[in-house]
């Protein structure tokens, strides 16, 4: 599945198809709509050879399922904490920052270490670089990752079973934590929704439920955030800054988010673009 979003994300700015079947055609006018920060209703017409209010019915679905919001004429991606959960928006936002982020932390792992990886895009950028640095163990529960080092020379890797989540692409629930509860890894690369306060949060608690034992599992931990994400809040507590080695954010971060991970008292690094 996160191929496919993957894939779609990428083309949203090219031409599509007519001809599309209805289910087919939502996939990709939620790809458009995310990858744009306004879309019109004509714009999607003329490019998917349809009618006006076949795109009108189209937005409706969407909306309803969360996707999108529906504006006077077209659509703007919804910003909701419930959508920011869902595959599909993650992979198609902050693709540089998330790239920088990768980038700076390659060269924290040593070969030889075992390193844990959880469900997040902004970790999954990370995952095609860590063969350079093979040989490694890599433990994770996030299918797109499995799927990227499943074959990777120099990589011993070890998939984290559960209960299969469509919404993360990704293994949960106490199968799942109970196996993380059984390794130990030399360092933890995750990242979360959102920082403010002192306070990493994420807004599913069954998320934070893996994470935190990911975070027990681990010597050493590194958080990885863009700047969107400091200075906002989710439902639930994950943990304090002060549970992290490391805090990196990318250098698209304001002055009022370095003093979020000033306060903190936490170590942080800035990953240039």
């Amino acid at each position: 599945m996160t191929a496919s979003l993957e894939r779609q994300a990428e083309s949203a700015s090219r031409p599509a198809m007519p001809g599309l079947s209805p289910s087919a055609r939502r996939e990709q006018i939620a790809a458009i709509v995310l990858a744009n920060e306004a879309v019109s209703a004509r714009e999607l017409a003329e490019r998917f050879a349809v009618s006006a209010m076949t795109i009108h019915r189209d937005l409706d679905e969407l909306e309803q399922q969360g996707v999108l919001r529906k504006t006077r004429g077209g659509a703007t991606p919804q910003p909701s904490s419930l959508f920011e959960s869902n595959v599909r928006y993650r992979l198609a936002t902050a693709r540089e920052e998330k790239a920088a982020l990768a980038r700076y932390t390659l060269p924290r792992i040593e070969p030889g270490q075992a390193v844990l990886l959880d469900d997040a895009t902004t970790t999954l950028a990370l995952a095609p670089l860590l063969p350079d640095i093979a040989p490694l163990t890599v433990i994770t529960n996030y299918l797109a990752t499995i799927q990227i080092l499943h074959d990777a020379p120099g990589i011993r890797l070890i998939a984290l079973g559960g209960e299969y989540s469509p919404s993360h692409n990704s293994f949960i629930g106490i199968v799942c934590e109970d196996a993380i509860a059984s390794l130990r890894a030399d360092v933890f690369i995750m990242s979360t929704s959102a920082v403010a306060n002192g306070i990493a949060y994420h807004q599913e608690q069954e998320i934070v439920a893996v994470k935190r034992a990911m975070l027990r599992a681990a010597n050493r931990s590194i958080l990885l955030i863009d700047h969107g994400k400091l200075g906002k809040t989710a439902l639930h507590r994950l943990a304090p800054l002060t549970d992290f080695d490391l805090v990196v954010v990318d250098d698209g971060v304001d002055a009022a988010g370095l003093r979020i991970l000033e306060e903190a008292k936490v170590p942080f690094a800035v990953a240039p673009r």
